[in-house]
């Protein structure tokens, strides 16, 4: 099983609508049986400008983490479904280890 992370502006838009709800579309689509958005409330990215959610903060600029447990195969078809819409978009893919009790 592997975490598929993909970090995206709250300003990012994809087929009209927020990039977010195109990556859970999308996985929904390909079967995936759950995934989540979670929006941010302080970061920086790679330009090293902080961002904080404050009264005056302007929309759009805090990061979004959506994020799926999914195999092999799911993580890679989301991949592609992602590079075949030319878009350029960060992701980690980390091992894990899921379960119930």
């Amino acid at each position: 099983m592997n975490l598929l992370s993909f970090y995206v502006s709250e300003k990012q838009h994809h087929s009209g609508m927020p990039l977010h709800e195109w990556l859970l579309e999308e996985a929904k689509s390909l079967g995936v049986h759950g995934g989540s958005a979670f929006r941010a409330i302080a970061g920086f990215g790679r330009h090293g400008k902080m961002h904080e959610e404050t009264f005056f903060e302007l929309a759009g600029e805090l990061a979004v983490k959506v994020e799926f447990v999914v195999d092999d195969a799911l993580a890679e078809q989301l991949l592609e479904r992602v590079r075949g819409q030319s878009m350029k978009i960060f992701y980690v893919k980390q091992p894990v280890q899921a379960g119930g009790t």
